[in-house]
């Protein structure tokens, strides 16, 4: 049988730098998401990888004293370990330095300068290094670049333009008729009133004032610019070719989703649409714009000094922890918080306590009442019912959610389910119930549904917590993957370990101070 295809792609990732847990909540986010769909039977195709030239690149090698290729392959290397350490089931990860991208690339800005979409003009403007963007007087935000707040300087060279004006009209028809193209509501919304009505003007595609890009075939004092090099990164990766496509190109395109961060929202819904129309081709079925993750209420910012990094915080946290905590407390729409405290506090209020407890505690029970060896007896108890039918309908209630991207609260719809098992416990009083030998098959009724419940709770963990889940299927000794509430299984040699350690918050806050 054909299994339904879906491709999902981040943005790639600048190789200025070393990525921050800002930059690493996108990955985490996307990988969930595909882990999720392969889970549901999708044929999975996720991409990420890096954006490699530049002008900024090319100043940071020259102030190295390498080449900005060295410079790249080591950054480059940097960010696949960190996506890495966050254990992410990428498919490919893809550099525009590879000689195939380059060259495809090349076609692409050829055939849309032949068609007469891309023409030789000069562009004189206020220029921002580090932004890699032109910008008019009535743009800058108290003199400076509206993206970063950096200084910008007058610049003016020749450079090849792309009519994005050509094709507005084209484009505001399409996400008028498409509502879901951009998500979330308010990233849709921003984009029309903000640049879509105000007219589009058309857009640099060449630069000559450094050479580290790919060059322009026809005229080699041009390299291309970012947005044609970078976007296309999407289509050069799974077999696009201007002079005659892959098989594969065609299985995979459109994407069913580029999850991207809300302040390159408009490359990915205003440029790359129109670049597609361009070589006429489909559009991607989604473009999700997410949140940021911020230090208190701070973007964060080298400058400023209130970088965090993904591997520092998997060294004192573990992996799963720092998953859970990017893939809970960012919302769908807003931005989220990152602080040590809050990460503590997360972890014991809802790892340890709400899911190690309860897994160690009843697999403990397991072992104290029946030597680990559990099967459903026909005997049940009050409050059986709601557990098990809450059980039932997590599977979809979780689809429900992810559906709409709303992965925080697909991990809400998990850890009801878990709370609603510690509150069975306190009901059914299971060591109460051993003190009685006539209410010994109720006990391990009791038993039983509670170490069903933790089995479907684990499964249905394991997008977002793999290694979490993997471990508490382990300490079950059940390969039984069914999102269901099953009435015959045999739970036989399980052995609790613990999951999730409470941390001593003033202490861990004395040891990462110790560390700095």
């Amino acid at each position: 049988m054909n299994k339904e295809k879906y491709y999902i792609s981040t943005a790639i990732a600048y190789t200025s730098s070393k990525p921050h847990i800002g930059n690493t909540y996108e990955i985490v986010l996307a990988d969930a998401i595909a882990r999720y769909k392969r889970q549901k039977g999708f044929d999975v195709y996720f991409q990420t990888g890096t954006d490699e030239h530049g002008e900024k690149i090319q100043q940071k090698a020259e102030a190295k004293g390498i080449t900005p290729k060295e410079y790249v392959d080591e950054v480059a290397t940097e960010i696949k370990r960190i996506w890495d350490i966050m254990n992410t089931s990428y498919d490919k990860f893809v550099r525009t330095t590879d000689p195939h991208h380059e060259e495809v690339v090349q076609k692409i800005f050829k055939k849309l300068y032949n068609q007469g979409d891309i023409y030789k003009g000069s562009y004189e403007g206020l220029y921002c290094t580090p932004c890699e963007s032109f910008w008019t007087e009535s743009q800058l935000v108290d003199g400076k670049c509206p993206d970063c707040g950096r200084e910008v300087e007058k610049a003016k060279e020749e450079a090849y333009f792309f009519k994005l004006s050509k094709y507005q009209e084209r484009l505001m028809n399409y996400i008028e008729e498409h509502p879901d193209f951009i998500q979330p509501e308010s990233r849709k919304n921003e984009m029309i009133n903000n640049f879509l009505k105000p007219g589009l003007q058309d857009l640099c595609v060449s630069r000559t004032s450094f050479n580290w890009g790919i060059p322009v075939t026809f005229d080699d004092k041009h390299v291309v610019y970012v947005w044609i090099d970078a976007l296309s990164n999407y289509i050069t990766n799974i077999g696009y070719d201007p002079d005659g496509s892959s098989e594969e190109f065609y299985k995979w395109w459109p994407a069913d989703l580029h999850l991207i961060g809300k302040d390159i929202i408009r490359f990915h819904t205003i440029y790359w649409p129109i670049i597609l129309m361009a070589l006429d081709l489909p559009q991607p079925k989604q473009v999700f714009g997410h949140p940021w993750l911020l230090i208190g209420n701070d973007k964060m910012s080298k400058s400023k000094g209130n970088v965090l990094y993904a591997d520092d915080l998997v060294e004192l946290f573990g992996v799963d922890a720092i998953r859970y905590y990017v893939l809970h407390e960012i919302p769908f729409a807003n931005d989220g918080t990152i602080t040590y405290d809050l990460i503590i506090e997360r972890i014991n209020s809802d790892l340890a306590n709400v899911l190690g407890n309860l897994v160690n505690r009843t697999i403990s029970m397991a072992n104290k009442y029946f030597d680990g060896k559990v099967i459903k007896t026909n005997i049940d108890t009050d409050f059986d019912k709601d557990l098990i039918d809450k059980v039932n309908n997590l599977s979809l209630n979780i689809e429900k959610r992810m559906n709409k991207l709303e992965i925080g609260a697909a991990l809400d719809e998990i850890f009801e389910v878990l709370r609603r098992s510690n509150k069975y416990i306190d009901e059914t009083t299971p060591w109460t119930l051993a003190k009685d030998e006539n209410e010994k098959e109720k006990l391990k009724t009791v038993i039983y549904n509670l170490l069903e419940s933790i089995r479907v709770c684990a499964i249905s963990l394991k997008p977002f917590l793999p290694d979490t889940s993997n471990e508490i299927l382990r300490q079950l000794n059940i390969k039984n993957e069914e999102e269901i509430f099953k009435d015959n299984l045999e739970y036989n040699t399980i052995t609790p370990s613990p999951l999730f350690q409470r941390i001593d918050k003033e202490k861990k806050l004395e040891e990462i101070e110790n560390l700095k």
